[in-house]
């Protein structure tokens, strides 16, 4: 069959109306589209550059001039440190929490400085003054005398396993460094010998001199204090810790306010969690004799299986719960003992210095 002709009604005039026109404009409007796109493409790069600059600033170094930096003294890296004499002083990294000059950091990095020095990204450097310490939670607070400061931003929504995390330091004290990772695992309990372990683990690298620096999310808000990481060759191995903002900025309020940290105490030693027949508990495998546990009647064999209503299933739910409790407080402990369970109350004393 042949193609029949256009028919003969249709002018030159309603041809270009109707089918030339309209093509020309919606390429036109395609082509803008297009350039548009590829624009928005070179501008909107990916990446967390803005997440940076949001928290950057507030991320500072942390020098003494007395001590030297612990990592010197691991046999890995004793070459690299006489040779760069500049990590003689570097200690760590530190967090800008308040515009007028409080920063939190990490015990360790600040323990034994006689003398600290503070290095802002924009090039300026003071000394600051130890406000105050919590050892258990290796947490610091010092102060510089500054105001205007730039503070980083809080997080305000939780985060959750899987989510991108930033951490920013000042590792090997070659000077302010971001490591890019996800939260690992949240809660982790047990990682040092204190009782009040409740840390974030990332895979962001974290080396010597990242502790007391800001773990942020992808928004550029903190998330975390960077604090150790676990390692068996002296360097990153993707295992990194940090302690939650929420944990590290009730310990600041607590040494702004007092000097100290203040934290209930009963006068026992757990063991980890035992499964009988109508559930879990804690071993008590020590009571101190006279502590405020031995007086409400306590005894070493006892399993607690509820404290202050709650159920428990970790001796770090019953150290921190103790911890919590302010001096003087009642505690209730629901217990199990030869078979019977019982309700005791003891008085929460105040935790010693040890």
């Amino acid at each position: 069959m042949l193609a029949r002709p256009m028919h003969s009604g249709v002018s030159m005039r309603e041809l270009l109306r109707y089918v030339v026109v309209p093509a020309t404009v919606g390429g036109l409007v395609g082509l803008a589209v297009m350039l548009l796109t590829t624009k928005e493409s070179y501008t909107d790069k990916p990446g967390y550059a803005s997440a940076v600059r949001r928290a950057a600033p507030s991320v500072v170094n942390i020098y003494s001039t007395s001590a030297s930096h612990r990592i010197c003294e691991n046999p890995r890296y004793r070459d690299w440190c006489r040779d760069n004499a500049r990590m003689q002083n570097a200690l760590g990294s530190g967090v800008v929490v308040r515009d007028d000059g409080y920063i939190l950091t990490n015990n360790h990095v600040i323990q034994g400085a006689s003398e600290i020095l503070v290095a802002f990204t924009n090039g300026q450097a003071t000394t600051a003054q130890i406000v105050g310490t919590d050892p258990d939670t290796d947490l610091a607070v010092i102060k510089v005398q500054a105001s205007g400061l730039p503070v980083i931003p809080i997080a305000e929504r939780t985060t959750e396993v899987g989510d991108v995390a930033l951490a920013i330091g000042n590792p090997f004290g070659i000077g302010q460094t971001v490591s890019q990772g996800i939260i690992s695992a949240k809660g982790r309990a047990a990682i040092t010998p204190m009782p009040h372990d409740d840390f974030i683990q990332t895979d962001a690298a974290i080396n010597p001199g990242n502790s007391g620096g800001a773990l942020i999310d992808s928004s550029g808000a903190l998330i975390g204090i960077n604090t150790m990481m676990y390692s068996q060759s002296g360097g990153s191995e993707g295992i990194g810790f940090a302690i939650p903002t929420t944990l590290a900025l009730a310990i600041l309020d607590e040494i702004v306010a007092t000097g100290r940290v203040t934290r209930g105490w009963l006068g026992i030693e757990l063991a980890e969690t035992v499964q009988f027949d109508s559930g879990l508990g804690v071993l008590v495998t020590r009571v101190l004799n006279r502590g405020p546990a031995f007086d409400a009647g306590l005894r070493t064999g006892d399993v607690i299986v509820e404290i202050n209503d709650r159920r428990v299933d970790s001796s770090s739910v019953v150290s921190r719960t103790i911890a919590e409790t302010n001096p003087g407080t009642t505690v209730t402990l629901d217990i199990m003992r030869d078979g019977r369970f019982m309700s005791l109350t003891a008085n929460s004393g105040r935790r010693p210095t040890f």
